[in-house]
């Protein structure tokens, strides 16, 4: 299964903003895509509601992964989405 593993730069994490601008990419992105927390907790990517939930912060490494065909190109989106500051877009 396609996975990428990625380092949270958002200043506040995955809270709020960017976690609707993460969850509406993940969306978007036209396959199924799994976000797992460092601790171990997975939810659906395009879930606003389990992003938030995650209560992911800044510098935490979270993993993206999908098992559909093609998955490959979504994830390194959505991996370029978390590795910039999202509350200043």
């Amino acid at each position: 299964m396609p996975e990428r593993t990625v380092v949270v730069v958002s200043s506040v994490g995955l809270h709020a903003r960017p976690a609707s601008l993460f969850s509406q990419a993940a969306a978007r992105c036209g396959v199924a895509v799994t976000l797992t927390a460092e601790s171990g907790r997975s939810v659906n990517a395009a879930s606003i509601l389990g992003v938030l939930a995650l209560g992911i912060g800044h510098g935490e490494r979270v993993t993206i992964s999908s098992d559909a065909e093609g998955a490959d190109a979504a994830l390194d989106m959505l991996a370029k989405i978390l590795g910039r500051e999202l509350d200043q877009d």
